[in-house]
């Protein structure tokens, strides 16, 4: 109700009592005041009624990346738990760079965002920081084989390129203070996307965060620490700044109790764990598995590669790329049992245990089979092999992507030599927009394809030698480890 009308009513009354007409205007104005004040929604309660959860991040291997069986990274399973604990669903807005993400949130495009954003003086004055849940190092990255720096000292007068807009930009401004012929280029480019230029020996020296470079290592082990800066620094999610601190609070609470459950805890260790081992092709383990383990499987490799019409060998070769021939093995991303199946392709192929050995193997072969039969009928042997290969690690679909780019290139798409050049593309901001299917990890299928392709081969020569001796089988199951 308006206020000055309301008091030119009351004024109206017949009465001389100035009391009596400040205590009607009060009653009055209560109801209003409670109807436009205390029971208006806050950001959660909003949120809350909304049912949806809106939450700016980025496509890199340690926040947000398709999978054929959905979305999957750090940042993706630790947002959806919280929205789970708050009864809503999350929807993720992929920003193209990470330096668009700040800038994007302030607009108001989302509720959150939670994209591994390093705390920062800087970005404190323009968002809201959330708790603290990762530590991280900035460290400096070179390429094997080639000159170490081991200080600050040596980095003068090297090839530096760091992305424009990081905390690491920020760094090397702080340490030209105190070393003025530090030089570096900015560039528009993501910390993958130099940490690959570094690993094809186009760039001398990147720097990275730690939990980036621990990841991409698994696929690029040439690439080498030279030294990490001595502070800490720290990832957290960021909220809107203002006086409204109910989703701000509420993550507080989720992952201070995530953190005391251990769930917060299992989570790191789901996707950076495995990045603490090398990754490197160690044949030497390899041929002892291949006498203390692989005899455990070889019959159902064999059945399964007599039933699809497949060399059992390569089979085996699969299944030691994807689990070192571990039937209980499971991913960060939830494909499990030796051959690494995703629950959807495993209930299409009629499979009820994924961690059942001969299950998973069965299932394996008929999945490539279906694969190779799927390549376009202008792709021959044994490039449909490959590219059947590469569909098996990141999806049929993100192939075509690749093909696509190749044929646009001016290459050969049913040639497996050319499409292997443009598969790293999918990764790359300024390509992946342009694909129907979007950004993938492109460098992974290659690596799969080459690492089976080097399996397959050692195995190979070891079956063909063992008939040579005529033994009856191709390992001597009595044999002991060697």
């Amino acid at each position: 109700m308006n206020r000055n009308l309301l008091e030119r009513w009351i004024g109206t009354l017949h009465t001389n009592s100035h009391h009596f007409r400040s205590a009607l205007l009060i009653a009055l104005l209560i109801p209003c005041f409670l109807s436009c004040s205390l029971f208006e929604k806050n950001k959660l309660q909003s949120i809350i009624a909304a049912g949806e959860l809106v939450v700016l991040t980025r496509a890199s291997p340690t926040t947000y990346f398709e999978t054929p069986e959905g979305p999957a990274g750090f940042e993706h399973d630790l947002v959806k738990s919280f929205a789970e604990s708050l009864g809503v669903n999350p929807r993720f807005i992929v920003a193209e760079k990470f330096s668009d993400i700040i800038p994007r949130f302030i607009n108001g495009e989302a509720n959150m965002a939670a994209a591994g954003i390093t705390v920062t003086e800087s970005r404190a004055k323009l968002v809201q920081f959330g708790p603290l849940y990762q530590e991280i190092r900035q460290q400096v990255i070179y390429r094997l084989g080639t000159t170490r720096p081991t200080n600050v000292q040596e980095l003068i007068g090297r090839q530096i390129e760091v992305q424009s807009g990081t905390s690491y930009a920020e760094r090397l401004t702080h340490l030209q203070q105190e070393y003025p012929e530090l030089k570096w280029a900015e560039v528009d480019k993501e910390t993958e996307e130099l940490l690959l230029t570094v690993w094809q020996g186009l760039l001398e020296i990147t720097i990275a965060d730690s939990n980036i470079v621990a990841v991409n290592r698994q696929y690029f082990p040439d690439l080498q620490i030279a030294f990490s800066f001595s502070n800490p620094e720290s990832l957290a999610w960021a909220f809107p700044q203002g006086p409204d601190q109910s989703l701000h609070d509420a993550a507080m609470k989720f992952l201070a109790k995530s953190r005391a459950s251990g769930e917060l805890a299992q989570l790191v260790d789901r996707y950076y764990g495995p990045a603490s081992r090398s990754n490197f092709i160690n044949l030497s383990v390899y041929k002892v598995r291949l006498r203390s383990i692989l005899p455990r499987y070889q019959l159902f490799f064999e059945k399964a590669g007599k039933q699809y019409g497949l060399d059992w060998r390569l089979l085996a070769a699969i299944g030691y790329q994807e689990s070192f021939w571990d039937p209980e093995a499971t991913s960060p991303t939830g494909v499990r049992g030796i051959m690494m199946l995703t629950e959807e392709t495993a209930s299409h192929l009629g499979i009820k245990d994924r961690l059942d050995a001969a299950e998973s193997i069965g299932g394996g072969a008929r999945y490539i089979k279906n694969l190779i039969e799927r390549m376009p009928p202008g792709v021959t042997e044994p490039d449909r092999l490959w590219m059947a290969l590469a569909s098996y690690n990141i999806g049929i679909n993100h192939l075509e992507d690749a093909r696509i780019l190749t044929q646009k290139q001016g290459r050969d798409p049913n040639k497996w030599n050319d499409v292997k050049n443009y598969l790293p593309w999918l990764a790359d901001e300024a390509w992946h927009i342009k694909t129907k299917f979007g950004y993938a990890r492109g460098m992974e299928p290659v690596l799969f394809v080459n690492r089976v392709r080097t399996y397959y081969d050692v195995l190979v020569k070891i079956d063909e030698e063992e008939k040579v001796k005529k033994k009856p089988k191709a390992f001597d199951l009595k044999a002991p480890a060697i």
